[in-house]
């Protein structure tokens, strides 16, 4: 575990669930965000300290459904769904959580679980 201020980081966010957010609690700070961001695939990029994106592609349009289908129902068992973005055998995802209008830990937790999806 690594300490962060009032944050608490687990070395493998994929073993986290994500908890529902309630309007009034603040988004990630950038000190926070740059913790977590260290925590998933670099691949993922922090889009003004407000979404986390990323980009995948596919052997075909057929590969990429299959992803997106396995995202879909990983993202409905934790309660918290991505834009997901498709276009022929390229796939763009982006998490944030409309609750905190920023980036939370979910988001951080989510992209690590696409993340083992994607391999």
């Amino acid at each position: 575990m690594r300490a962060l201020s009032s944050y608490t980081i687990p070395m493998n966010l994929s073993e986290k669930k994500c908890v529902a957010c309630e309007g009034g609690i603040p988004p990630l700070a950038k000190e926070a965000v740059e913790t977590y961001k260290k925590e998933i695939n670099p691949a993922w990029s922090v889009i003004d300290n407000v979404k986390i994106k990323r980009s995948f592609t596919f052997k075909d349009f057929v590969h990429a459904m299959k992803f997106i289908n396995q995202v879909a129902e990983c993202a409905e068992a934790e309660g918290h769904h991505p834009d997901i973005f498709v276009s022929y055998n390229k796939v763009d995802i982006s998490l944030w959580t409309h609750a905190t209008q920023g980036l939370s830990e979910n988001d951080f937790i989510m992209a690590s679980k696409i993340d083992i999806i994607s391999t």
